[in-house]
């Protein structure tokens, strides 16, 4: 019935609306902002009605949550950094119908899921930056997913992901595209070194590992990427241990995708971290390589080096 358009890897670090504002960070992003309008300035050509975003800034410690309220509106302040991001207005609508058929798909794929849409809870601003200069003129309804996972697997999140595009083909009347809102390394500067590091990766290692993770990403390794992902999400830092990431792929078939990433915005440092927008196209896949639920089937716990 419904199609899934377009899949990125996208950037939100708040140095994006600094960039915006008067003051010496003035015009530093633009590049990051030029590659979010040229985001949606395809999603607009293929038809996309709603954007589903995989929100590493949604902390969940339980069960994985779609936030699809009817309307989002309001003025928001990140809690982490308010000095970066304050009174940032945002304005757009959600779309509870596909909220609540994704959460019905990925339940009954094993993997629980509960849809919000009778809530009073705010987009994060892994959703909210993206959103401000893709959607500024409310073109796209906007469901935000959590991704900042902190007791989950990530065959669970792949799994997810791939539930959620078969929810889209097979129940949903439109067209829809997924974003993993999230950066590559994820060190933060060490307090007091934040302004050394506002357009430096924090360590020579992450960087080099960032960049042969995006040649493989360019060259479609995709078998030898979600190997080492468990891996790369505890030793590279990643942001909210790589659960957005996990959640694209098992979107596009996990190991078994074949395409190849295209890189919109080159990659960049932003306070130590390792950023980049990409788009990943869409390609036909059987699901075959999906990985099998994995809460739901009581394996038990796995130290945190081997999630």
């Amino acid at each position: 019935m419904g199609k899934l358009a377009l899949v990125a890897k996208i950037t939100h670090v708040p140095s994006i609306y600094l960039s915006e504002l008067d003051g010496p960070r003035k015009g530093t992003r633009q590049d990051a902002i030029d590659g979010h309008r040229e985001i949606g300035r395809r999603c607009r050509e293929l038809g996309v009605d709603t954007i589903v975003v995989f929100d590493t800034h949604w902390l969940v410690n339980a069960n994985y949550h779609i936030n699809c309220a009817p309307h989002f509106k309001g003025l928001y302040t990140s809690n982490e950094l308010p000095h970066f991001i304050s009174n940032l207005p945002f304005e757009f609508s959600g779309n509870p119908a596909l909220g609540k058929i994704l959460a019905k798909t990925c339940n009954e794929m094993g993997v629980e899921t509960l849809a919000h849409d009778a809530t009073t809870l705010d987009p994060e601003y892994g959703t909210l930056v993206p959103m401000r200069y893709m959607n500024a003129d409310q073109h796209f309804k906007v469901v935000s997913v959590s991704a900042m996972c902190t007791v989950h697997y990530l065959n669970d999140s792949a799994r997810l992901g791939w539930a959620m595009r078969r929810a889209v083909e097979e129940h949903y009347d439109g067209t829809v595209a997924f974003f993993a809102s999230g950066s590559l390394s994820h060190r933060f500067a060490q307090n007091g070194l934040a302004p050394e590091y506002a357009f430096k990766i924090w360590s020579p290692l992450l960087e080099s590992l960032d960049h042969s993770v995006i040649d493989m990403w360019k060259r479609g390794e995709w078998k030898k990427f979600c190997e080492m992902l468990p891996e790369y999400a505890v030793k590279g830092h990643g942001e909210g241990f790589m659960h957005d990431t996990a959640m694209m792929l098992g979107a596009l078939g996990w190991s078994g995708y074949d395409g190849q990433a295209e890189i919109i915005t080159p990659y960049f440092g932003a306070s130590g971290t390792g950023q980049m927008n990409a788009v990943l196209p869409v390609t036909a896949n059987d699901g075959s390589a999906i990985p099998a639920a994995q809460a739901s089937a009581a394996l038990g716990y796995q130290a945190v080096s081997r999630l």
